[in-house]
């Protein structure tokens, strides 16, 4: 099974393709960036399929992030997977960003509680912890960056994600066991794929996971007479 994997929600854009019956990449890119993913992911999308031996006809499942992350930036990429998806005729799959950063740690298996963390501004993190083995010890949430460790309890904390490092300081502020085992701004793709291969499509519907409202609000009605 071949898998065209894509993910916009961070401040990256990436895509790549996966055979599931190798398990190995076959092509991938990651172009970081802040802004413009709109732009570039159809172009990025492109490069990556022209060099897949029997192109856009050839995959069987596409595998898109679907938060938490930047509201503009999940629509990118759930768009583009719907629309390749009815056009090429086959299942697409939702895997969440917190989920794709923990993967590598579940996949390579050590003592310690994994927490996945994205900062979420002002001051809170999406965070997400699971024990060694993937099971769910607090489900996908946004939390103060201050409540975090009131939420898992002792033991040692593996943490990984964009948030890393501002929990393994509030960890070391309460003496806590803190381990950095990854700290990037997006997952790795790869990684968004292999648990795409993995979802049932019937369970894993590529919705978007919103768990606070956007920043920015739209503004207040206009009121006749008022400047």
């Amino acid at each position: 099974m071949k898998i065209l994997a894509l993910d916009t929600a961070l401040p990256a854009v990436s895509a790549c393709v996966y055979d599931a019956s190798t398990q190995m990449r076959l092509v991938g890119e990651t172009v970081p960036m802040e802004r413009g993913h709109a732009e570039a992911l159809l172009p990025l999308i492109h490069r990556v399929m022209d060099q897949v031996e029997g192109g856009f006809a050839s995959l069987d499942r596409i595998a898109v992030t679907v938060g938490p992350g930047s509201f503009t930036g999940i629509r990118m990429a759930l768009s583009a997977a719907r629309a390749f998806g009815l056009a090429l005729k086959i299942p697409v799959v939702g895997v969440s960003t917190l989920s794709a950063f923990a993967a590598p740690l579940v996949l390579t298996p050590k003592p310690g509680t994994i927490v996945s963390a994205i900062d979420a501004r002002h001051g809170q993190v999406y965070v997400q912890a699971v024990t060694p083995n993937g099971s769910v010890l607090l489900a996908p949430c946004v939390l103060p960056l201050d409540e975090v460790f009131d939420k898992l309890g002792f033991g040692l904390i593996r943490v990984t994600g964009s948030a890393a490092s501002m929990l393994a300081l509030k960890g070391a502020a309460r003496h806590i066991d803190v381990q950095i085992e990854g700290e990037t701004l997006a997952p790795n793709i790869d990684f968004v794929a292999r648990l795409g291969a993995l979802a049932d499509p019937a369970a894993a519907p590529p919705t978007p996971l919103y768990i606070k409202p956007p920043d920015v609000k739209p503004p207040a009605p206009f009121l006749s007479g008022r400047a």
